[in-house]
C-alpha cells in the first residue's frame, strides 16, 4: 500500500559565511528572494585577499546589499562603519536585525539605490561595493552617480561584480583597474580611484 506523500516544507533561505574577522564563521541567513545572488565564499575570500589591510578604520557603502555578505565581511574585518542600501523591504529589515544582533556599526536604508546616490553625499566612503542584480543595466549608472555626486573619498578602493560581457568602458576613466577575474558569468573587478 502506498502512503500518501509528506507535505514539502517551505524551503528555507541558505545561508553563506563570514570568512574571517571578529565574526569569522558566523552565518548569515539569505533569503531565497528573485534577483538575490550573494557574492560566493570564494569571490568574497579572493577580494578581501586583494584588499587585505585596506579595509580596517574605512567606511563602507554596499549599493546593492541583497544579503549583505559583503559589508558585513568588511565590518567584521574592523571596518568603521557601513551604509547599506537595500531596494527590497523585507530583505532591508532583514539586514537591519541582523546589524543589530551583531552590534554592527551599520545602517541600512531601504531605497532605490540610484535615487539614493543622486543626492550627494557629505562624508565620502573608502570602499564601495557595487553588486547589482544582473542585466538591468545599473552597474554604469552606478559608478557614474558615485564619482559625480561627492560618494568617493580620493582614493577609494570600488569593487564592482558584474555579468562578464558589461564592457569596462562603463566606469569612470579615474578608476583603475587594480584586479579582476572572471568566474562562469561572473566578472569581478578591483579599481582604485585617482584623484
Amino acid at each position: 500500500m502506498r502512503r500518501p506523500a509528506a507535505a514539502k516544507k517551505p524551503a528555507s533561505p541558505g545561508q553563506i559565511r563570514i570568512i574571517s574577522g571578529r565574526w569569522r564563521g558566523r552565518k548569515i541567513p539569505v533569503a531565497d528572494a528573485e534577483g538575490l545572488r550573494p557574492t560566493t565564499d570564494r569571490v568574497r575570500e579572493t577580494l578581501f585577499n586583494w584588499l587585505m589591510q585596506e579595509v580596517a578604520e574605512q567606511r563602507v557603502l554596499d549599493c546593492f546589499a541583497g544579503s549583505g555578505a559583503l559589508a558585513l565581511e568588511a565590518l567584521s574585518r574592523e571596518a568603521s562603519f557601513a551604509l547599506l542600501l537595500e531596494k527590497d523591504r523585507q530583505q532591508a529589515q532583514q539586514l537591519h536585525s541582523l546589524c543589530q544582533g551583531l552590534g554592527a556599526n551599520a545602517q541600512v536604508q531601504q531605497t532605490d539605490s540610484l535615487h539614493y546616490l543622486q543626492q550627494g553625499c557629505s562624508q565620502p566612503f573608502d570602499l564601495v561595493f557595487i553588486d547589482p542584480p544582473f542585466r538591468q543595466q545599473l552597474a554604469e549608472p552606478c559608478c557614474q552617480l558615485l564619482e559625480q555626486h561627492g560618494w568617493l573619498s580620493a582614493e577609494a578602493w570600488i569593487y564592482l561584480e558584474t555579468e562578464k560581457e558589461l564592457p569596462l568602458q562603463a566606469v569612470p576613466a579615474n578608476w583603475q583597474l587594480y584586479r579582476e577575474k572572471i568566474a562562469g558569468q561572473l566578472a569581478y573587478r578591483l579599481f582604485r580611484r585617482q584623484p
